[in-house]
């Protein structure tokens, strides 16, 4: 159903040709037949894809009657998917406008992406935490559990356990897609007539900033000319919804993988995991950067980028600055503050100074990144020009710097009061790194 959403969304909810075909003698429950078998399928391209497999090894392994009842099941199941996903639909549309609609299938994008990155590094190591023992016990409660209608099914055919409540799931299982689709036909004009509100974009809503806001925006971004910038970034970075399903997901994996490393170690021996140096593993958040480095000169509303031509731009640098601070502000941050509170609620609060040194090495790490790859004005390329395998072996090639990074630290820990010089070392590093790194031309820049 997830997959569905993000996926299908732009057949269930396009309203383009309504200009066209409307005006025709050409039936508004065609238009909508014609639109639900487009997503069929396309839901069954993607049915076959999931369970294709698997329906041959249940013919094989329990025979024609398992093959028939399990392919039944997911034709039913998939028309509930459908008209589920309509009814969603529906509600928001019913409540909502056509913005928040689009937001929650934004998110819906980015945690379907987000759950694919990071399903399959946690479902196997799951087994490491829980030992689980399966014992069903039918309650009245699970009629609203929708797989428990189908699972219901084969319980009474395969193993010809009738109970009252196997026999009520059954009937529902079968029921409830019928009653759905005919609910769906009755209230689709309704819906139709809901689409319009797609076209209303919203009216942007204008914060006033506070006084605390503006003067930590003054501390990070000294000149008027950075901060106009940092702004800018800012917004397409929180609004971009093209941007956010790109990037999204890459920070949310940054905040599991630092843990895969000593996962098993949290349920084995915790103080002895505690009192150790795991908490480099937070260096595994950085390998990110390049990535969303790359993606920043991307974006789903490129055509405007003549602005940067159109206004008074003499220097280049506020600009590259601005943006690069507004990642590791608005992006990066809020994902490594995250990630040291748990470290700090694990390791304790003797890994602080370190956590201090990660993210001063993480914004060098970013300025390299940003000198090293391809110097492009931001979010002034469409994402369909993407290409991120021309520059693979670059992106590589900064992990050795990471690598770099977490020995330099550790051999500064081996030091008495090492953890401070190396911190010091750091900052500056980073202030006089930060000063030339961005001296860019326009001539040095592409795509201008």
């Amino acid at each position: 159903m997830t997959s569905l959403i993000s996926d299908f969304s732009s057949v269930l909810l396009d309203i383009r040709d309504r200009n066209i075909l409307y005006p025709k003698p050409v039936d508004r429950r065609t238009i909508s037949t014609a639109k639900m078998i487009h997503v069929f399928i396309y839901l069954s391209f993607l049915t076959v894809a999931l369970v294709g497999i698997p329906l041959m090894v249940g013919l094989i392994r329990h025979g024609i009657i398992f093959f028939i009842l399990s392919l039944v099941n997911i034709i039913f199941i998939d028309l509930l998917i459908v008209i589920l996903t309509a009814f969603i639909y529906m509600f928001i549309l019913r409540f909502f406008d056509g913005e928040k609609l689009k937001d929650i299938i934004n998110y819906v994008q980015i945690g379907l992406s987000l759950g694919i990155m990071v399903g399959y590094q946690l479902l196997v190591r799951s087994f490491d935490f829980f030992n689980f023992t399966v014992s069903f016990e039918p309650k009245w409660w699970q009629i609203f559990i929708f797989p428990m209608w189908y699972g219901a099914n084969t319980e009474l055919v395969m193993n010809g356990n009738i109970q009252r409540l196997f026999i009520v799931l059954a009937i529902l299982s079968v029921l409830m897609p019928l009653i759905s689709i005919w609910i769906y036909i009755k209230l689709n004009p309704a819906f139709e007539q809901n689409l319009q509100k797609l076209t209303y974009h919203g009216k942007a809503k204008v914060r006033k900033r506070s006084i605390i806001s503006q003067f930590i925006m003054k501390i990070i971004c000294p000149t008027k000319e950075e901060r106009s910038f940092f702004r800018f970034a800012s917004l397409m970075m929180k609004n971009e919804r093209d941007f956010k399903l790109k990037v999204y997901p890459s920070l949310g994996f940054s905040i599991v993988i630092p843990f895969l490393f000593f996962i098993s170690g949290i349920n084995n021996d915790f103080e002895q995991l505690s009192k150790g140096n795991s908490y480099f593993s937070i260096y595994f958040s950085l390998i990110i950067i390049p990535t969303i480095i790359l993606l920043l000169k991307f974006s789903g509303k490129y055509k405007g980028a003549w602005i940067y031509k159109a206004a008074p731009i003499q220097q280049l640098k506020p600009m590259f600055s601005a943006v690069i601070k507004a990642f590791l502000v608005k992006l990066y941050l809020p994902v490594y503050a995250f990630l040291s509170v748990i470290f700090i609620f694990i390791f304790g609060v003797r890994i602080l100074p370190d956590l201090v040194v990660v993210f001063i090495n993480a914004s060098i790490f970013a300025v390299l990144c940003f000198k090293v790859l391809p110097k492009t004005i931001p979010f002034s390329e469409s994402f369909d020009q993407s290409n991120q395998n021309s520059n693979t072996a670059t992106i590589l090639g900064l992990m050795l710097v990471v690598a770099m990074f977490t020995g330099l630290h550790y051999v500064s820990t081996l030091i008495h009061f090492g953890i401070y010089f190396y911190l010091v070392i750091a900052i500056v590093g980073l202030a006089l790194l930060w000063k030339v790194a961005f001296n860019i031309s326009w001539e040095k820049v592409e795509g201008v």
